[in-house]
């Protein structure tokens, strides 16, 4: 039986085919590597500022000339824009009691000669008569401990109620979520 099919002699490789394609292989890998685009540079997003520093910010207190204390802070990024906020509980000074508490929500000052942290958000005012425990900032939510008193009788240094409070930042406020009903503390 014959076939019509055309003596294939001429594909077989010899070395200098080999060398020939690894060559020509070797090129265009070199020449790809040559023509990668460059650092993302102009789009990288720029570094995080640090976190206001609470000592710097004015607060909202009127503490009848008595100076006020920064008791406690946490840092974390709120709102999500990439930038740590810093989250300060402050009172006023006092020689004895308990004084209440107000929780305030800081970021960067804007523009030359305002301070380099400003006050943002309240989210406990001091006339709420509340004073604040398990203070944290963890997964761009603000939580606390809030002691509080039932009554105009209970004595300031011992508050009687306790609740567990969730500040998360949504639609451009702050929302408070209360876990439990206030309890007896």
């Amino acid at each position: 039986m014959q076939t019509s099919v055309p003596d294939l002699a001429h594909t077989h490789a010899r070395p200098v085919h080999w060398l020939a394609t690894a060559t020509a292989m070797a090129g265009v890998v070199a020449l790809a590597g040559l023509l990668q685009p460059g650092p993302a540079g102009a789009t990288a997003a720029p570094a995080p500022r640090p976190a206001p520093d609470a000592a710097t910010a004015h607060y909202p207190l009127e503490c009848a000339g008595a100076p006020s204390t920064v008791a406690q802070r946490a840092t974390g990024d709120l709102d999500g824009d990439g930038n740590p906020e810093t989250v300060a509980v402050v009172h006023c000074e006092a020689g004895s009691g308990t004084p209440p508490s107000g929780i305030y929500v800081l970021t960067h000052g804007k523009g030359a000669g305002t301070p380099a942290a400003r006050v943002v958000a309240t989210l406990v005012e001091p006339s709420q008569l509340k004073n604040v425990s398990g203070f944290a900032v963890r997964d761009g939510a603000v939580r606390a401990t809030l002691l509080g008193y039932s009554s105009p009788d209970v004595p300031s240094c011992c508050p009687d109620q306790s609740e567990t409070v969730t500040w998360r930042w949504k639609g451009g406020a702050f929302v408070r979520t209360t876990q439990g009903e206030p309890r007896a503390a």
